[in-house]
């Protein structure tokens, strides 16, 4: 475990575990899961806002203390004031100050300006190799008021949202334990998760997150790396198919995502604007899958031009053409009987008819969206999405 990690993990049975079935779906009365870290009342989550940049404009919604890495006062920054920290010579300096680490704790329960955008927390202003990197330290449920509002929309059914609560929560935890480094647990984009502060908190997010307070997905008395995704197309895919390495805990299960944008998509393209983007095979003549998942995810596709033959993989697809998933078939058009094209049997363009958003793995959130409009509760959905696992809560100690 990391130095930043979660000690002594122990599952802690001081809640019986119950599982009964309710109308073929699982219930589950959680676990307590003793999490001991040191001198801390809550788990503070470190968020890379900025990474390896040249500068960085920091700052404070209340008056806010600027400390350097040894918590000594360096002075004060005024309420709604930011300045512009620059790395210099293996420091930080920014206005009147150099150190080599610069904190920005704001006063009152203000927010901290990084980049562009208002986060709740404190700021840490770290040099790297690359420039600097801007932290934002920030308990792990105000983190989840802003993720559950840039992953899902706030007007979401609130058992939705509250799975997805759970999920993020899951995801966080078990990236802090086993892949954060010395200066940062999480990063904030799709990589990770969503998380753009307050601008995407909204009260629905709040109340998912507080019902939801501690709450994670564990497997043999370990937080579980809950991805998700935002719709599969009809089915979700075990982790070994897309990703390699097998997980008890992401396995393929049905999908009731059906009707809602993200289920299919379709996309168009010229043969023209297709060899453009796939190059080395010249005008391009036909494609077709040469391995693919049991649920019709490309694995690898055969391209084939008049110049060459490639094969490519589906995630190099996907980023090339970006397309939403790699869950699609490929349609050749071909022009009027009467045309060059057709006695060459070469197509005019292709059409691209897909399935999904994402990479179909873990919790399928429009499948989310619509089993919450059924009545199905968030532990119902998390359990369905998730397989052999438990609902447990945390306890920090």
């Amino acid at each position: 475990m990391s130095g930043h990690g979660v000690r002594g993990m122990v599952a802690a049975a001081i809640a019986k575990s119950l599982q009964t079935t309710r109308r073929g779906w699982l219930v589950s009365i959680f676990f307590w899961l003793a999490l001991v870290l040191p001198a801390q009342a809550s788990v503070e989550l470190r968020v890379a806002i900025e990474d390896g940049v040249n500068q960085v404009t920091v700052g404070s919604s209340t008056r806010a203390v600027v400390r350097d890495s040894a918590g000594k006062d360096l002075g004060e920054i005024a309420a709604m004031n930011a300045f512009v920290a620059q790395p210099q010579a293996g420091s930080v300096a920014m206005d009147r100050w150099k150190a080599g680490q610069i904190w920005i704790e704001p006063t009152g329960g203000g927010y901290v300006y990084i980049g562009d955008r208002w986060y709740r927390g404190r700021t840490l202003v770290v040099p790297t190799s690359k420039g600097l990197t801007a932290v934002n330290y920030v308990d792990i449920e105000q983190y989840l008021y802003s993720v559950v509002g840039g992953e899902m929309s706030a007007s979401w059914p609130l058992e939705a949202l509250k799975a997805q609560a759970v999920a993020a929560r899951s995801y966080a935890l078990y990236r802090r334990e086993n892949t954060s480094n010395d200066v940062f647990d999480v990063g904030d984009t799709t990589t990770w998760q969503v998380y753009r502060g307050i601008g995407d908190e909204a009260a629905s997010t709040q109340q998912a997150v507080n019902a939801t307070g501690g709450q994670v997905l564990i497997h043999k008395n370990q937080i579980i790396e809950a991805v998700f995704h935002a719709a599969s197309g009809g089915h979700t895919e075990n982790v070994e198919n897309v990703w390699l390495n097998p997980l008890p805990y992401l396995k393929g299960v049905p999908d009731f995502d059906k009707g809602t944008p993200g289920f299919e998509w379709t996309e168009e393209f010229s043969r023209e604007e297709l060899s453009g983007l796939i190059t080395g095979v010249g005008n391009i003549l036909s494609m077709q899958p040469e391995q693919t998942t049991p649920q019709g995810r490309i694995i690898s596709m055969r391209v084939v031009g008049d110049g060459g033959t490639r094969t490519i993989s589906g995630d190099t697809l996907r980023d090339v053409l970006n397309l939403r998933s790699t869950k699609f078939q490929v349609l050749p058009k071909y022009a009027e009987a009467t045309s060059k094209a057709k006695a060459d049997k070469a197509p005019i363009a292709f059409t691209l008819k897909g399935y999904g958003f994402g990479h179909g793995l873990g919790l399928s959130q429009w499948g989310a969206y619509n089993l919450a409009l059924q009545g199905r509760t968030y532990d119902q959905i998390v359990l369905h999405y998730y397989k052999n696992t438990i609902l447990a809560k945390i306890q920090v100690k």
